[in-house]
Protein backbone atom coordinates (compact mmCIF):
# COMPACT_ATOMS: atom_id res chain seq x y z
CA UNK A 1 0.00 0.00 0.00
CA UNK A 2 1.48 3.28 -0.53
CA UNK A 3 1.51 5.10 2.08
CA UNK A 4 -0.34 8.57 2.81
CA UNK A 5 2.10 11.69 2.36
CA UNK A 6 0.75 15.34 3.50
CA UNK A 7 -0.19 17.27 0.19
CA UNK A 8 1.12 20.90 -0.11
CA UNK A 9 -1.58 23.37 0.13
CA UNK A 10 -2.01 26.97 -0.97
CA UNK A 11 -3.81 29.49 2.01
CA UNK A 12 -5.32 31.03 -1.48
CA UNK A 13 -6.84 27.80 -2.52
CA UNK A 14 -8.78 26.92 1.01
CA UNK A 15 -9.70 30.77 0.56
CA UNK A 16 -11.24 29.57 -3.19
CA UNK A 17 -13.72 26.85 -1.44
CA UNK A 18 -17.32 27.77 -1.27
CA UNK A 19 -19.21 26.18 1.78
CA UNK A 20 -23.35 25.66 1.75
CA UNK A 21 -25.38 26.99 4.44
CA UNK A 22 -24.34 24.35 6.65
CA UNK A 23 -20.61 25.07 6.63
CA UNK A 24 -20.08 21.68 3.66
CA UNK A 25 -18.88 21.34 0.38
CA UNK A 26 -19.57 18.34 -1.97
CA UNK A 27 -16.37 16.01 -2.54
CA UNK A 28 -16.36 14.00 -5.51
CA UNK A 29 -13.77 10.96 -5.30
CA UNK A 30 -11.88 9.52 -8.51
CA UNK A 31 -9.29 6.69 -9.23
CA UNK A 32 -6.56 8.32 -9.94
CA UNK A 33 -5.35 5.26 -12.46
CA UNK A 34 -8.63 4.31 -13.65
CA UNK A 35 -10.79 7.62 -13.60
CA UNK A 36 -13.60 5.97 -12.45
CA UNK A 37 -15.66 7.81 -9.84
CA UNK A 38 -15.86 6.18 -6.64
CA UNK A 39 -18.10 8.37 -4.25
CA UNK A 40 -19.10 11.02 -3.08
CA UNK A 41 -19.06 12.76 0.22
CA UNK A 42 -19.05 16.16 1.89
CA UNK A 43 -16.52 18.46 3.65
CA UNK A 44 -16.08 20.98 5.79
CA UNK A 45 -12.85 23.19 6.62
CA UNK A 46 -11.64 21.28 9.02
CA UNK A 47 -11.97 17.91 7.51
CA UNK A 48 -10.53 19.66 4.28
CA UNK A 49 -7.44 21.18 6.44
CA UNK A 50 -6.85 17.28 7.60
CA UNK A 51 -7.29 15.65 4.25
CA UNK A 52 -4.01 17.77 2.99
CA UNK A 53 -2.14 17.29 6.26
CA UNK A 54 -2.64 13.37 6.41
CA UNK A 55 -2.39 12.46 2.54
CA UNK A 56 -5.85 10.79 2.84
CA UNK A 57 -9.54 11.12 2.10
CA UNK A 58 -10.91 12.51 5.59
CA UNK A 59 -14.85 13.72 5.31
CA UNK A 60 -17.40 15.33 7.59
CA UNK A 61 -20.38 12.69 8.03
CA UNK A 62 -23.95 14.58 8.51
CA UNK A 63 -26.12 11.45 10.10
CA UNK A 64 -23.31 10.99 12.88
CA UNK A 65 -22.53 14.80 12.81
CA UNK A 66 -18.70 13.67 13.27
CA UNK A 67 -14.91 13.66 11.34
CA UNK A 68 -15.08 10.66 9.56
CA UNK A 69 -11.83 9.27 8.54
CA UNK A 70 -12.12 6.92 5.10
CA UNK A 71 -11.30 3.30 5.84
CA UNK A 72 -10.61 3.76 9.52
CA UNK A 73 -13.29 0.99 10.50
CA UNK A 74 -13.17 -0.74 7.05
CA UNK A 75 -9.62 -0.58 6.62
CA UNK A 76 -10.46 1.14 2.67
CA UNK A 77 -8.95 3.79 2.63
CA UNK A 78 -7.53 6.43 -0.06
CA UNK A 79 -4.69 8.14 0.17
CA UNK A 80 -4.72 11.21 -2.14
CA UNK A 81 -3.23 11.84 -5.12
CA UNK A 82 -4.40 15.33 -6.47
CA UNK A 83 -7.13 17.73 -5.12
CA UNK A 84 -8.66 20.27 -7.26
CA UNK A 85 -11.66 22.94 -6.65
CA UNK A 86 -14.43 23.50 -9.81
CA UNK A 87 -14.52 27.23 -11.39
CA UNK A 88 -16.95 28.05 -8.81
CA UNK A 89 -14.80 26.76 -5.63
CA UNK A 90 -18.10 25.16 -4.77
CA UNK A 91 -17.47 21.03 -5.44
CA UNK A 92 -13.91 19.30 -4.65
CA UNK A 93 -12.23 16.70 -6.59
CA UNK A 94 -10.13 14.06 -4.84
CA UNK A 95 -7.98 11.73 -7.70
CA UNK A 96 -6.97 8.89 -5.32
CA UNK A 97 -5.42 5.05 -4.98
CA UNK A 98 -8.10 3.64 -3.66
CA UNK A 99 -7.16 0.59 -1.08
CA UNK A 100 -8.76 -2.53 0.11
CA UNK A 101 -12.14 -3.90 -0.99
CA UNK A 102 -13.58 -0.56 -2.35
CA UNK A 103 -15.06 3.16 -1.30
CA UNK A 104 -18.81 2.10 -1.13
CA UNK A 105 -20.21 1.29 2.55
CA UNK A 106 -21.83 -1.83 0.85
CA UNK A 107 -18.52 -3.47 -0.10
CA UNK A 108 -18.77 -2.21 -3.88
CA UNK A 109 -15.42 -0.62 -5.41
CA UNK A 110 -17.96 2.49 -6.23
CA UNK A 111 -21.03 3.81 -5.03
CA UNK A 112 -22.21 4.20 -8.36
CA UNK A 113 -23.04 0.92 -9.20
CA UNK A 114 -26.65 1.63 -10.02
CA UNK A 115 -27.85 2.13 -13.13
CA UNK A 116 -31.36 4.33 -14.42
CA UNK A 117 -31.19 2.44 -17.76
CA UNK A 118 -29.37 -0.84 -17.09
CA UNK A 119 -32.13 -3.29 -16.40
CA UNK A 120 -30.44 -5.72 -13.68
CA UNK A 121 -27.89 -3.14 -13.05
CA UNK A 122 -28.86 -2.93 -8.75
CA UNK A 123 -26.43 -4.70 -7.16
CA UNK A 124 -22.81 -4.06 -6.49
CA UNK A 125 -20.33 -4.42 -9.23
Amino acid sequence: MTAPEPLPVTADSLLAVTYNDDGLVPAIVQDDATGEVLMMAWMNAETLRLTFDEGRTVFWSRSRREVWRKGDTSGDIQVVRSAHYDCDGDTLLFRVDQHGAGACHTGARSCFFRSFTEPGATGDS
